[in-house]
């Protein structure tokens, strides 16, 4: 079924350019989706493990998994089979298992783990053969979304903004707290409704800097979202990583989908381990972000799990798990099915249970603690235990 969404007569002239949002009709039949699923989910240990990550976790108890939950929202905007899952190989049977509607035709299998500038690259390549004039929107794997309708809107909005236009364009939602593990986008002029010039980007900065930027008014947090047509985004890609879709397509005149399959597991561990927010939103030519108010939340670490979730009696988080709390105020407790927790005198803790790993350790700063243990545990314990 074709789908047609109209935008209101719009036109604005800004630095000599022309950003058109004007009489678009936009046709589902060139939106894409790539969701990203190929990390090891390490800063949500010992729940997630290297050989079954968050995004394959039925995390809260809702009976749908991260990675399902992220399919099933935007199945709702885009068709069904123009949803694409890049993944590392040795997750490939958990996709298909989880998600048996996506085509293997639709499911990227990297032999080597890399970041995500390498993964879009592939995706994009992929999708830009099927169809030269896609429009994609890119999304973790791993986000809360809590007005879903307002999201519809504004990726819609985002996919119809660069069906015309060729620019990167980010989606950013405003602070609510001075969070250091969050990227932060300055903006700068308005391009057109809602969607502004992207002045700088800062990744991670320290707690202090990112008070500030919260305070200022001027910086949105990154969310990981992106939207390009699949022309302009293969543009970006050539000025940051190495030629290698550009060889398969001089060896490869004629595209199919195993020859492309068979020569990325040959030539994948070319690319370098670079994101894609370091290769171009730090380079902010032609790149802009849309302001978005659709309620998100990034549930790639404990820390932000317990922002993001309702907090209970003395603000604490239960997540999916039977505890009995005395005199506990702010900490989080996720334990397996079957086990039960007594907890007294915890402030400001995380307490995580997962097969033969127990982790109690402080919730502030807890993501660069959490990744010094899995590096400590990893050398002297072996991967059984990460």
């Amino acid at each position: 079924m074709v789908f047609s969404w109209i935008i209101t007569n719009f036109t604005l002239d800004f630095n000599n350019q022309h950003y058109k949002t004007h009489n678009m009709t936009i046709n589902d039949n060139n939106n894409y989706c790539v969701i990203l699923a190929g990390g090891k989910g390490r800063r949500l240990w010992p729940c997630s493990r290297s050989n079954y990550p968050k995004q394959f976790i039925d995390f809260f108890g809702v009976g749908r998994t991260q990675l399902q939950q992220t399919f099933d929202r935007m199945a709702k905007i885009v068709p069904a089979d123009h949803i694409y899952i890049n993944t590392n190989e040795e997750y490939v049977d958990l996709v298909k298992e989880q998600l048996p509607e996506v085509s293997a035709d639709n499911i990227l299998a990297e032999p080597i783990h890399r970041n995500t500038a390498p993964s879009m690259a592939w995706a994009n390549h992929r999708i830009s053969m099927m169809n030269p004039d896609a429009c994609v929107i890119a999304t973790p794997s791993d986000q809360a979304i809590f007005n879903e309708e307002a999201f519809r809107k504004n990726v819609l909005e985002g996919l119809a903004f660069v069906a015309e236009n060729n620019h990167f364009l980010t989606m950013g939602v405003k602070p609510t707290r001075p969070e250091p593990g969050y990227g932060y986008i300055q903006m700068g002029d308005v391009l057109c409704d809602n969607i502004y010039q992207v002045q700088s980007f800062t990744e991670k900065p320290e707690r202090d800097f990112a008070k500030i930027f919260m305070e200022s008014g001027e910086f949105y947090w990154n969310t990981g979202l992106f939207l390009s047509n699949v022309s302009y985004l293969r543009k970006c890609f050539c000025k940051i990583l190495p030629p290698v879709l550009r060889e398969y397509d001089k060896r490869y005149p004629e595209f199919s989908v195993e020859t492309e399959n068979a020569y990325m597991k040959e030539t994948f561990s070319s690319y370098p381990n670079i994101s894609v927010d370091f290769g171009i939103l730090e380079k902010p030519s032609n790149v802009c972000v849309m302001k978005c108010d659709f309620g998100w939340a990034d549930l790639g670490t404990w820390h932000s799990i317990y922002e993001a979730m309702q907090k209970g009696s003395n603000d604490n988080v239960i997540v999916d798990s039977d505890v009995l709390m005395e005199d506990c105020h702010n900490t989080v407790v996720k334990m397996p099915k079957g086990k039960l927790a007594v907890l007294n005198g915890l402030d400001g803790f995380i307490v995580a249970e997962s097969d033969n790993v127990l982790l109690v350790c402080k919730k502030e700063d807890s993501s660069a603690l959490v990744r010094k243990y899995v590096n400590e545990i990893q050398m002297k314990k072996g991967d059984d235990f990460v």
